[in-house]
């Protein structure tokens, strides 16, 4: 499948989003379906004078690791993602999701699973650790495939549009429309500097955490592609109370529905779901940071009006918050370790966001 709006993405990707330069090394990884957005981002690289390498995976690969695979060879990492961090080699990083079948991993052994994530652990944590060191650029979007529109219950070439939409594509000038967000985005991170305390309460959390040393991040199509969300990562042991979350939290493929959480000095000490509770429990216990929090963020677009049973997307829904569990954002002072980052999203259509007491989101919208 190819449209013309492909080289528009690419080329937001690589030039406002990237911002490659002459001489660099862009790491694209994906698999095959998604060749048409792949091209064209190799396309823009070559022209902005950079060199790209294109890793292109087969679909059922990783189902036959999952299933064949003994616990040294899961624990394996790929010599190509460990130089791809590497000091000197690679600049930048580019994930084009583009699963055929979302539920693939729904009969793997969690075990197994937790595994292969332990092991990638620190090749993550090196791509955050030099991001935030501004050595390194990084960025995650999506093609658009039948299984992302099955899940999101649409014709392929209804989400098709709806990827495009949210990318702000269609406008004529999709980066002056990114930068705007920026700018708007800009007023409520001034706002929140330097603010000591945050307290969300409404009909799915009572909630408070600190944030005193930690820092609001502008989230407006530099690192996801589609964009429009502020987040920061809350002092670990602080965060107190109870959130409920209203849509279902998609991880490898198994949908976990009904989520409740509560925190005692910043740990889930009690978890419940109405669907997949067990599995819930096993990925908060794949190692200690995973039942701390990583992430507070607040989505702003509001362009995205559906849900569409994929994170990069729902987690910016206007009028909802998400607040992930496991690894935090070094950039934002976040300390928290672990192999896990599972986003999860609570509406905020009838609640009220405080920083040191002073309410400034009221029923999904922000009052500054």
């Amino acid at each position: 499948m190819y449209d013309v709006r492909f080289n528009k993405m690419a080329q937001v990707i690589v030039n406002y989003s990237l911002e490659v330069k002459p001489g660099q090394w862009v790491y694209v990884w994906s698999a095959t379906p998604a060749a048409p957005l792949m091209l064209e981002v190799y396309k823009e690289v070559i022209k902005a004078g950079g060199n790209a390498f294109l890793r292109a995976d087969i679909p059922g690969a990783e189902e036959i690791m999952m299933q064949h695979g003994s616990a040294e060879q899961l624990a394996m990492v790929n010599p190509i993602d460990v130089t791809s961090v590497e000091e000197g080699k690679f600049d930048a990083y580019v994930r084009i999701g583009a699963e055929t079948n979302t539920r693939r991993q729904t009969s793997a052994d969690p075990a197994k699973v937790q595994i292969k994530q332990r092991a990638m652990g620190p090749i993550l944590d090196r791509r955050l650790k030099r991001a935030s060191e501004g050595t390194y650029n990084w960025l995650v979007t999506q093609f658009p495939t039948e299984a992302y529109a099955m899940d999101a219950e649409m014709s392929l070439q209804e989400y098709t549009e709806f990827v495009f939409s949210a990318c702000l594509v269609n406008d004529a000038d999709p980066v002056a429309r990114w930068r705007e967000y920026r700018d708007r985005q800009a007023k409520y991170v001034s706002f929140l500097k330097d603010k000591r305390e945050i307290t969300l309460r409404g009909s799915n959390f009572d909630l408070k955490m600190r944030i005193a040393g930690r820092t609001f991040m502008n989230s407006h199509g530099r690192r996801n592609f589609p964009d429009g969300e502020i987040y920061t990562g809350p002092v670990e042991e602080s965060v107190e109370g109870w959130i409920r979350y209203t849509y279902p939290a998609i991880h490898q493929g198994r949908e976990v529905s009904g989520i409740e959480l509560r925190f005692e000095q910043g740990k889930v000490v009690k978890a419940t779901a109405q669907k997949n509770e067990e599995y819930l429990n096993k990925v908060l216990d794949t190692d200690p940071g995973a039942r701390y929090l990583g992430e507070f963020a607040i989505g702003t677009n509001y362009g995205i009006t559906r849900f569409s049973r994929n994170i990069l997307f729902d987690e910016k829904i206007g009028g909802t918050v998400h607040l992930a569990v496991g690894r935090g954002y070094e950039d934002t002072g976040a300390k928290n370790k672990s192999a896990v980052h599972w986003d999860m999203i609570a509406g905020a259509q009838d609640a009220e966001i405080a920083a040191d007491g002073e309410v400034f989101y009221r029923n999904g919208q922000f009052t500054l």
